[in-house]
């Protein structure tokens, strides 16, 4: 009874494939070439500038065809909650060029700037926002205790113009906020990833990047930036995705935005993130580390996918030889692909076989096809030496070559090289 065979499969197969973690997913395509993040960068630099351009060209002509007075430099004047809502816009057209550009020239999904699973996780975005509130909420009560320094008091503005800007913020702000965390805490440590494989070396340069495109306002406000980009790029690393750190960004922009429009004159302020002073640049790094941590201890209690496994080599055709984990090319006789020195190859390589003009490894056993007779010479048998005799001294015509004569029963190998099992040589 024939004994079924276990299913071996090639151990390239067998293997995991490599698991990239967040960073270094610009290697999750299957076409990954070292230029492609480069590249990109630069189509997504100058296709946001264009981009930026043609909208501010249609916000003119809009408010030229509108009637809206124009500044000194003929800029249509449309009052602080407009002009705020169109500069976020400026900021948040960088999210579809950004997509596009990892769509075409990075050639994978262009979700996979968004966290490991190709998408946002929407209820551990949730999450995140109700954490941040309460944390960002308290370290904005305590700037109100801090000392004015001799400004002036600002003025309530009311309620319908509150209510106006409240609603115009809670619509642009996320996205505004997105669109910075995909440039910096995504494609910049994406492409950073591509060719560093420590998460530290791809998180610092975004941060420093992150804090530059802010303006240059006090040293504490920078640093207060770079703090938040480093904390920001680890929460993306951690999590494996931007969930976290827009969570975080978007809930700190909408308490700034909305003190600054419930004062009058609040949203012309020129003044950034940059220009902090020490008092509230304290509060701002003792509410970002309080979010990390609060982050962390959220994450010892759930499950999120933090990498994301890399293309798999072309699939081969079944039965294709393995050497080593390594696919060699397929034996065929009088064909070159087999020799010595060349990788997988048999250990009778450089050896004579059959249709190589010799004999194999086996020399000196007789088979089929081989010059010597078989093992059962003098026994009926199709011997390729020796013809069998018939017990009444006749020589009958040979069977077919290969294939043994009906009824004649083959012994047996025996334990000698070469023997039928009384210890003689018969060659």
């Amino acid at each position: 009874m024939t004994q079924p065979q276990p299913l071996l499969l090639p151990p390239a197969q067998a293997q995991f494939t490599e698991q990239l973690p967040y960073h270094r997913l610009a290697r999750l395509s299957p076409r990954y070439r070292w230029w492609r993040p480069l590249l990109g960068t630069l189509v997504v630099a100058v296709a946001y500038m264009t981009t930026v351009v043609v909208l501010m060209l249609l916000v003119a002509a809009l408010g030229s065809g509108l009637g809206y007075p124009q500044d000194d430099d003929g800029w249509p004047e449309f009052g602080p909650v407009s002009e705020t809502a169109v500069d976020l816009l400026c900021i948040a057209v960088g999210i579809p060029v950004l997509l596009l550009v990892v769509r075409w020239i990075g050639r994978r999904p262009a979700g996979t700037v968004s966290s490991v699973t190709g998408r946002l996780r929407w209820r551990w975005l949730l999450l995140c926002v109700l954490t941040a509130v309460p944390i960002v909420g308290l370290a904005m009560g305590c700037l109100f205790l801090l000392p004015a320094d001799g400004e002036p008091d600002s003025q309530w503005v009311g309620w319908p113009a509150f209510g106006r800007a409240l609603v115009m913020l809670m619509l642009l702000v996320p996205v505004q906020a997105a669109a910075e965390e995909y440039v910096f805490r995504g494609w910049l440590t994406q492409t950073a990833g591509a060719f560093l494989r420590s998460p530290w070396a791809a998180l610092l340069p975004q941060a420093f990047l992150f804090a530059a495109a802010h303006g240059w306002g006090t040293p504490w406000g920078f640093a207060d930036l770079v703090v938040f980009g480093v904390a920001a790029g680890w929460l993306t690393w951690r999590t494996g995705g931007l969930e976290a750190s827009i969570a975080l960004h978007t809930v700190n922009n909408l308490f700034a935005f909305g003190v600054s429009a419930a004062v009058v004159d609040g949203l012309t302020s020129d003044e950034t993130a940059a220009d902090a002073s020490w008092q509230l640049v304290v509060l701002d790094v003792l509410s970002i580390a309080l979010y990390t941590a609060a982050v962390a201890w959220w994450l010892r209690r759930r499950r999120l996918d933090r990498t994301a496994p890399a293309p798999r080599p072309p699939a081969l055709p079944p039965g294709h030889p393995y050497g080593n984990g390594v696919p060699v090319p397929q034996q065929w006789a009088g064909r070159p692909g087999w020799g010595p020195g060349v990788a997988g190859a048999p250990p009778w390589a450089g050896r004579p076989g059959p249709g190589a003009g010799g004999v194999g490894p086996w020399a000196g056993r007789p088979g089929p096809g081989a010059a010597g007779p078989a093992p059962w010479a003098g026994q009926g048998g199709p011997g390729a030496g020796v013809s069998p005799t018939a017990p009444d001294g006749t020589v009958p015509a040979p069977p077919p070559a290969g294939r043994p004569e009906t009824g004649t029963a083959l012994p047996p190998a025996s334990p000698g090289a070469g023997g039928d099992g009384d210890g003689t040589d018969r060659t």
